[in-house]
């Protein structure tokens, strides 16, 4: 390993901050476990990394208050490593660091809500589908937290860039922005379908970076009847490696729906979204369709792989 040159002294607090992060297999390691990875081979596994090497960035990440190492059992001694506070304090960084990627490494610099259909970030949305939700909780509309995966057999999740009760309240250059329009008909569509998910076996749930209180000023003026969920503090975001990009200075989510099952599974990944409509009959397809696939195999009594069906929305 070369020589560390410590910059711990450096007047500069973005040089004092890559004195424990400036290693790039330390955000590597805070984003895995962010994502859920806790444990040593576990983190291996996913990194690719020596047992040396990973076992010196832990520790240093330890030292630094980054993650703390907690015991999981006894014999032989066996330690899970999660993020503190000081470590969750970082998820603003790594999304900045991803939103960067793909517009300015993967894209052209263009500032979007949405992506091409063959862009990396799709692919990386669409690998969700079998991947399971950390345990983990956001606020929603009303201040309290909550699960986002809910005590249904499923679970609709739609991301969206933000929707608010007055027009005033969207950030400059809103409009202009590729696939940012459109909220408001998304969380109505939703809203007015709501009894044929529940019917299905579905909760939905829309979730967005905005504050809760500009959450709930939207809910209220449109008659909402399900929870809307405030990631302001990217942790869903990071977990699931969510596509954003930023206005006003606030990084914000891309339009996308996930379907996910009791056991926190994703069952469907829909993005980009080009037809907000079309993508909530989709989520509702899929949901119905899982639903008769699941009633079928109870009846039948026998163990059968599930065979996952793309619906596609139209343009």
């Amino acid at each position: 390993m070369p020589q560390r040159t410590s910059l711990a002294d450096a007047d500069c607090a973005i040089a004092q901050a890559l004195d424990v992060v400036g290693d790039w297999w330390t955000l590597l390691i805070v984003r895995d476990t962010a994502r859920g990875v806790h444990r040593f081979d576990a983190l291996q596994q996913e990194l690719g990394v020596s047992r040396k090497v990973l076992t010196e960035r832990l520790r240093l990440l330890v030292d630094a208050d980054v993650l703390s190492r907690d015991p999981y059992q006894d014999r032989p001694v066996r330690y899970e490593y999660r993020l503190t506070p000081r470590g969750r304090a970082l998820l603003p960084v790594l999304i900045a660091l991803q939103d960067w990627g793909d517009a300015w490494v993967s894209g052209d610099g263009e500032t979007m809500a949405t992506a091409s259909e063959a862009s990396k970030e799709a692919a990386r949305v669409h690998a969700l589908v079998g991947t399971r939700l950390p345990e983990l909780q956001l606020l929603d509309h009303e201040g309290e937290l909550r699960d986002p995966v809910a005590d249904t057999p499923y679970t609709v999740l739609y991301c969206f860039p933000g929707a608010y009760a007055r027009a005033d309240a969207y950030p400059p250059g809103w409009g202009e922005i590729p696939g940012a329009r459109g909220c408001t008909l998304e969380s109505c569509t939703y809203r007015d379908q709501l009894a044929e998910f529940a019917a299905a076996g579905a909760t939905v749930h829309g979730v967005s970076t905005q504050r809760p209180d500009e959450q709930r000023a939207f809910a209220d003026l449109e008659g909402l009847r399900f929870p809307l969920l405030s990631d302001a503090g990217l942790t869903l975001t990071a977990a699931l490696r969510l596509p954003t990009f930023r206005a006003a200075g606030v990084s914000r989510l891309k339009r996308l729906t996930l379907v996910v099952d009791r056991d926190r599974r994703v069952r469907e990944a829909l993005y980009p979204i080009a037809d907000i409509e079309a993508s909530v009959r989709t989520a509702l397809a899929v949901v119905r369709d899982s639903a008769s696939r699941s009633a079928a195999e109870g009846d039948a009594t026998v163990s059968r792989p599930v065979h996952r069906t793309t619906v596609r929305t139209t343009t």
